[in-house]
């Protein structure tokens, strides 16, 4: 049986290359995305390769960041707009195949298997979709080229930018295991710190380990990470014809400053739940339970869910119920560095439930339609086009969520 040929297209530098796409002025310059220059308060998103040069890391504040280059230059983030972007990419996956799978706005995994009849048309493929990117969209892509997904992501890791990459059954072990263990999907920073102190310091290393040992260390984790060093994921792209039906809508965001009060976050929430609602409005759905994520300052994260009375697909609504979220579990020892929205246990328009005795459902009904009017009014004339009073507060923070 012939391998599968998987793609991961990862976008270049993605914030800050449409940044500079409109404006082209800062393509020699060093240009990060983030939050506020003037009271240098928020933290890096991304930054081209100008700015990367001085040392300038996606999470470093901008405090720390213009102390590497006092010549920043420092953008606000611009969601609509990278979202739009993000659209188009996916829309050149599409010419070449439907098992597409995102992960974050700017990087997919594409199944070509079924597209292609060898390993040297998969490459032609590669090549093509970068090309047609750099050339259609004006922003560049790396895309690594494998027999599974993490192999992929690996390849569009390996060299940058605007490059292809194989990492393919014969070579892989040539390529992927002299490279740092942390270098794998799924080993973040105290993982490796763990690998690093029991001599374990390459993909190679971890990859001829003892797999007992490792989950001894490491608990299922460590089984997981001995079968991607070795090339056994067998993971599939999911795609949008997978038949797997939507078991939840949520948005979620790494703000452009962090958040510091209660304040903070109901904007930031009720931003996201913007997007959430819209989304579920717009495929017909509605949910019974409210989730939330919440990431500290030093990237603890947490999540809280639950079951609301009544199914809805209505903003305020999924704001409320998320805020009171989390108001009840927060106890505001860190800032919060992101946070996230989400409506699970899905149920379409036609659900039927028990009607509430105290529940004012004409006013409910009054704020459906109220977002329904909304959502007509941005899909012609744009997000920006209409907002909602609590965005005049900080502006800035309310576009981080959307």
């Amino acid at each position: 049986m012939k391998d599968r040929l998987i793609l991961h297209s990862d976008c270049n530098c993605f914030y800050a290359s449409v940044e500079m796409l409109h404006h082209p002025e800062y393509r020699n310059k060093p240009l990060a995305v983030g939050g506020d220059k003037e009271s240098r308060h928020g933290i890096i998103l991304t930054a081209n390769y100008r700015a990367k040069a001085y040392g300038i890391k996606t999470g470093m504040t901008l405090g720390q960041a213009l102390k590497h280059c006092p010549t920043l230059i420092i953008e606000s983030p611009h969601m609509d707009e990278y979202i739009r972007f993000s659209e188009m990419t996916h829309e050149i996956y599409a010419d070449y195949t439907d098992l597409q799978e995102p992960y974050g706005i700017d990087e997919c995994w594409l199944d070509i298997t079924h597209s292609v009849d060898s390993e040297e048309e998969g490459i032609r493929v590669a090549k093509e979709i970068n090309s047609r990117i750099k050339s259609e969209l004006g922003i560049t892509v790396s895309i690594g080229v494998s027999f599974n997904k993490v192999l992929a992501k690996l390849g569009s890791d390996y060299k940058k930018p605007d490059a292809i990459t194989t990492m393919l059954r014969n070579e892989f072990k040539d390529k992927a295991w002299p490279l740092p263990v942390s270098d794998l999907l799924y080993v973040g920073k105290s993982t490796a710190n763990k690998l690093n102190s029991v001599g374990i310091r390459t993909i190679g290393d971890l990859a001829q380990t003892d797999r007992r040992l490792l989950t001894s260390f490491l608990g299922k984790l460590g089984d997981t990470l001995w079968i991607f060093a070795n090339g056994l994921d067998d993971s599939p792209v999911v795609g949008d014809k997978s038949g797997i039906p939507v078991k939840s809508i949520g948005n979620s965001t790494t703000t452009c400053r962090d958040l510091l009060n209660n304040e903070d976050v109901r904007i930031v929430i009720f931003s996201l739940a913007e997007s959430v609602g819209a989304r579920l409005r717009a495929k017909g759905f509605r949910c019974r339970v409210v989730e939330i994520s919440v990431r500290n300052n030093e990237l603890v994260t947490y999540t809280r869910q639950r079951k609301i009375s009544s199914a809805t697909n209505i903003t305020s609504e999924i704001a409320k119920e998320a805020y009171i979220l989390f108001e009840e579990s927060y106890k505001w020892d860190k800032p919060v560095r992101s946070i996230g929205v989400r409506g699970t246990d899905l149920v379409d328009e036609n659900y039927s439930e028990q009607l509430e005795l105290f529940c004012d459902y004409s006013r409910r009904e009054k704020m459906q339609k109220t977002d329904s009017v909304i959502d007509d009014i941005r899909r012609r004339f744009g997000n920006d086009s209409i907002k909602r009073g609590l965005a005049l507060k900080d502006e800035q923070l309310y576009q981080s969520g959307r």
